[in-house]
């Protein structure tokens, strides 16, 4: 590993790991969980003055979005990802696989790639591992992705069976094409790591062997894709399982897309560093809001005179200066304040619930906090 990116497992408790990620961006304590930027912004008018008050240590962006618009050869030529967004902090981007297979109209699969139509414009694009990393090359993000197929659940297994296949020969490609652009003068980031991603469906089989198959090429750091699209709680566990235990214990795991407060806690007890989700930001857009007691729904008639903030225990800004009453005023009014409130609390609570985890696992008591959080959340009674 470039000596300027060392992962080191701090401490365990049970399967549950406690580490550091040292990066050319900054220091990422984990277990983290990453917010979501999707098109360098959190939707809901967070900037990244916000992010570093909220306790965000890395931010995720996405590379089919922001090749679609604005378009990558532009970032590159305003100085990269970093400092067009003005966040100097570590950034993960995604390789576009997941919204290549879930956005993109008309899409056709070849072994050297995907071609599809813009959910934009409606342009044609072809995307490949190649394709993909030179965008995250441009980007200069500290973490790419590799390009991956994404499957459906559930999927026959005589189609998941070639298709990952067809991904670990994405990922060696996707290796070499970033290895190349590293070395390439002018590269923004020529430390930018690459994280494997392991397929499989919801076949446990096919799962380990990928992971077998991909440790053995010592990346930087693996993630579990392909889960929190349409199985079960207990099948997503189930894999995770699987497969953890095959990955290296001295490199980062990152479950992609996951995901609600109690599946960070059983994701943890298995053995995962990295997450990242749409859902705290999208839930706080519509006024659903995380607790110490669980989620509530500010518009509902029964915050109408309520004078309490969302969580009396919590910092964020909404939590210090707002009352729920006002709070759904603002949802009922349409203000934008609303949003960016309601946001700002739930990325908060998702920060501060990783450094808690953190901090369980230091002490050697995880599995004690997993069960007073779960017991805590499923009391919604004094929410």
């Amino acid at each position: 590993m470039n000596a300027k990116h060392q992962y080191t497992l701090l401490q365990t408790d049970g399967a549950a790991k406690r580490g550091r990620l040292e990066t050319v961006h900054g220091v990422i304590e984990t277990p983290v969980f990453m917010n979501v930027g999707t098109q360098a912004a959190i939707k809901g008018a967070v900037d990244t003055m916000d992010l570093k008050a909220i306790g965000c240590q890395v931010q995720l962006s996405n590379t089919y979005h922001l090749h679609v618009r604005p378009g990558d050869e532009l970032i590159r030529s305003l100085g990269g990802l970093h400092r067009f967004m003005n966040w100097q902090e570590p950034i993960l981007t995604d390789s576009g696989g997941f919204q290549v297979f879930s956005l993109a109209a008309m899409r056709r699969i070849k072994e050297e790639g995907v071609t599809f139509q813009s959910h934009v414009d409606g342009r044609r694009i072809f995307m490949g591992p190649e394709e993909s990393m030179k965008i995250q090359s441009n980007l200069g993000s500290t973490i790419a992705m590799a390009f991956d197929e994404c499957i459906e659940n559930p999927a026959p297994r005589e189609y998941v069976v070639p298709s990952v296949e067809r991904t670990t020969r994405w990922l060696l490609r996707s290796l070499e094409a970033l290895e190349k652009f590293n070395a390439q003068d002018g590269t923004l980031n020529p430390d930018q790591l690459l994280f494997g991603i392991n397929q499989g469906g919801v076949f446990e089989d096919l799962r380990r062997d990928h992971a077998r198959t991909i440790r053995a090429l010592d990346l930087p750091g693996y993630a579990i894709g392909g889960l929190a699209v349409g199985e079960s709680h207990e099948q997503m566990y189930r894999i995770i399982e699987a497969v953890s235990p095959e990955l290296p214990q001295n490199k980062p795991l990152y479950l992609m897309g996951v995901g609600l407060p109690e599946n960070i806690l059983e994701a943890v007890a298995r053995g995962v560093d990295f997450f990242d989700c749409v859902l705290p930001a999208r839930n706080g857009r519509h006024g659903h809001v995380f607790t110490s007691h669980g989620k509530i729904n500010l518009h509902n008639k029964r915050f109408e005179k309520d004078e309490r903030p969302i969580d009396p225990g919590c910092g964020c800004p909404a939590c210090q200066n707002y009352s729920r009453a006002y709070l759904r005023h603002l949802f009922r009014a349409k203000e934008m304040l609303a949003l960016r409130l309601c946001v700002l609390h739930n990325l908060w609570f998702y920060n501060h619930l990783m450094a808690d985890i953190r901090l369980a696992i230091e002490q050697g008591r995880f599995n004690e906090f997993k069960s007073e959080r779960l017991a805590a959340w499923s009391d919604t009674a004094d929410a």
